[in-house]
């Protein structure tokens, strides 16, 4: 259907007409006298002068319609098509994934070639690409944590973003307690009551503002479940088990431990297995702008009027 986003536009419609009404007439003091010999050569008869005056009308025609059309063009006229159903069955998910100095570690000894952050990115990524109809995204921590994506059916980017990222890009220590704050900060944009966090490191807290038991007693009690990972082979002694298990609980979520890629990657085959929370759907309706219509034949009415005032018809 039409719709108008400014019709108070419309209201300017008498504004000519109030102009000429109020506006004095302009007068041409410098007209001269012009003295002919025979009155005869300059009679003419009435038919031709009332043919003349109704000539001279129609410019005032096309005054009128430029001025409608300018007003429709200010209105911004627009067509709305009809309402489209957006797929939003899922929950908000964001990652917060480990970029410490320790990430560039190898994920265990077998495979010395395939660092922690690689191995990590390899299956997140999966992950993410079978969230259909999730809002995902993406926090990465170091020294502080950073919002590398906001919440967004965008599944593609926040894949990129999180291929793109590498060890010490936030830093070289570990701040878990900031990368739960600042999860919880994005979730507090939203009015969600399924709201989780994914936090993966291979260490303990050693930097940030916060607290980790402190962030996890606040999420608490903003309703946002986390899960934590903790991945490193068997012989990794600077992995904070103890912590991790102690964010999980106390939000109603769980730990995991992986020791290799392939507990990794049936970790986040569980988490994929969460069920869905139902949200009422969503829909909008495509707009596609018109006001370049009634402007174009507006400026087709002002070159016709030039070119009559050129030609000496108007």
């Amino acid at each position: 259907m039409m719709h108008f986003v400014w019709p108070w536009a419309f209201a300017l419609l008498p504004l000519p007409w109030l102009l000429r009404l109020l506006l004095p007439r302009a007068t041409n003091n410098n007209a001269a006298a012009l003295q002919v010999a025979y009155i005869q050569d300059f009679q003419i008869n009435a038919s031709s002068v009332v043919s003349g005056t109704n000539a001279k009308r129609w410019p005032l025609l096309i005054y009128i319609l430029l001025w409608v059309c300018l007003l429709s063009a200010t209105a911004r006229p627009q067509w709305i098509g009809d309402a489209i159903e957006l797929p939003a069955s899922g929950r908000d998910l964001m990652m917060a994934i480990d970029l410490s100095g320790s990430m560039a570690e190898p994920f265990n000894r077998n495979f010395r070639n395939v660092n922690k952050l690689d191995a990590t990115k390899a299956v997140a990524s999966n992950f993410i690409e079978k969230r259909v109809g999730d809002r995902v995204g993406l926090i990465l921590f170091g020294d502080q944590a950073y919002l590398q994506s906001p919440l967004t059916f965008d599944r593609t980017t926040v894949r990129i973003l999180l291929a793109e990222s590498v060890v010490n890009l936030a830093g070289r220590a570990t701040a878990i307690g900031d990368a739960i704050g600042l999860a919880i900060k994005r979730f507090s944009d939203h009015k969600d009551d399924d709201r989780v966090l994914i936090l993966l490191t291979d260490g303990m807290n050693t930097a940030g503002e916060i607290k980790p038991d402190k962030a996890a007693e606040l999420a608490a009690k903003k309703g946002l479940k986390i899960y934590t990972i903790g991945i490193g082979d068997r012989g990794s002694r600077d992995l904070d088990e103890q912590t991790l298990n102690a964010i999980a609980e106390a939000t109603g979520g769980r730990y995991f431990r992986a020791h290799n890629i392939e507990e990794l990657q049936q970790i986040y085959q569980l988490l994929d297995e969460l069920e869905p929370s139902e949200k009422e759907s969503q829909t909008y309706r495509p707009t596609w702008s018109l006001f370049y219509w009634p402007l174009s034949i507006a400026l087709v009415f002002a070159a016709i009027l030039a070119l009559a005032k050129w030609r000496g018809l108007a």
